[in-house]
């Protein structure tokens, strides 16, 4: 009997956890059309995107979000947006000091009369923060605190992907009207079917999960949640200097890339070691192959 009424808990569980997920369902992100130039084992990242990807995160994105772990000479370092062969120490490339004088003043209390001061931002400076601490950042986003963006293709299920797909994935005014037409949207919120969460308590219609935005599944729950950011991206509302064309899509593509380079700014510097590394195993391999047939040549096995 104790066996049954252990099989019926556990059964019970997985139930529960089936329902949980199912009502937090989010769709899958995904890649651009022409995928990720980085992704794969001799993937680089392209310079000219990272830096129309710099560009879009400091005009639109750095009005809300930090990137506490990035210094402006990282954007100088070999295999980042600025990189110049020319100025192998990042410190001297005069691109990247540029950036670091046009962005925000540095606050610094005189250490002799305890008054305020401000300095110019230096290359070995991080980006800065848009909010003096957390319960500014709070504070004015109606509760909300946006995430620093250091790490963020790290931190989230997805990476790049995840990035592209929810600043692409805001459904327009007509698909609200008529996809999501059951769904009651909270004051201050914004839905987007990429973003984690559960919509079954806005929802009017079925709640089961929707698996396809047909007439029959308009009636379903949609997946994704809420989120306190408005769409950020709009058509042409930067200019690029390599003139492309500042589409939605490609704003979306472009600074995707750049995170996922800040969140790991050596990785194509690991991936040309990695292979590296597995020749010289392989020759290696093949020589102690070569050593042990040498030495027991005569021993019988």
């Amino acid at each position: 009997m104790r066996i049954f009424k252990l099989l019926a808990i556990a059964a019970t569980s997985v139930g529960l956890v089936a329902s949980a997920h199912a009502a937090g369902d989010v769709k899958h992100p995904h890649a651009p059309e022409g995928g990720w130039s980085f992704e794969g084992s001799f993937g680089q990242f392209d310079q000219g995107q990272l830096q129309r990807g710099y560009k879009v995160y400091r005009e639109v994105c750095s009005a809300c979000h930090s990137m506490d772990l990035m210094r402006f000479r990282n954007l100088g370092q070999k295999g980042g947006p600025f990189y110049d062969p020319a100025y192998p120490n990042p410190n001297d490339n005069p691109i990247v000091k540029q950036l670091a004088a046009d962005a925000m003043e540095v606050d610094i209390i005189n250490q002799e009369d305890g008054s305020d001061d401000v300095r110019t931002r230096m290359t070995s400076d991080p980006f800065p923060n848009p909010y003096a601490n957390k319960a500014q950042g709070r504070y004015a986003n109606n509760g909300a605190l946006p995430p620093d963006f250091s790490v963020i293709t790290k931190a989230r299920h997805g990476g790049a992907s995840y990035v592209y797909s929810l600043l692409t994935g805001y459904p327009s005014e007509k698909d609200m009207a008529t996809k999501y037409a059951g769904l009651t949207v909270p004051d201050g919120q914004h839905y987007n079917p990429y973003f984690p969460g559960d919509a079954t308590p806005h929802w009017s219609g079925d709640p089961r999960p929707r698996h396809d935005d047909g007439d029959h599944g308009k009636t379903m729950l949609p997946p994704g949640g809420f989120l306190a950011m408005a769409p950020p991206l709009g058509d042409e509302m930067i200019e690029y200097d390599d003139g492309t064309p500042a589409t939605v899509h490609q704003m979306a593509e472009d600074v995707s890339a750049f995170l996922a380079w800040a969140g790991e700014p050596k990785a194509e510097t690991r991936k040309k070691l990695g292979f590296s590394v597995m020749i010289y195993l392989l020759i290696l391999t093949v020589l102690v192959y070569l050593s042990y047939k040498q030495i027991w040549r005569n021993v019988e096995h």
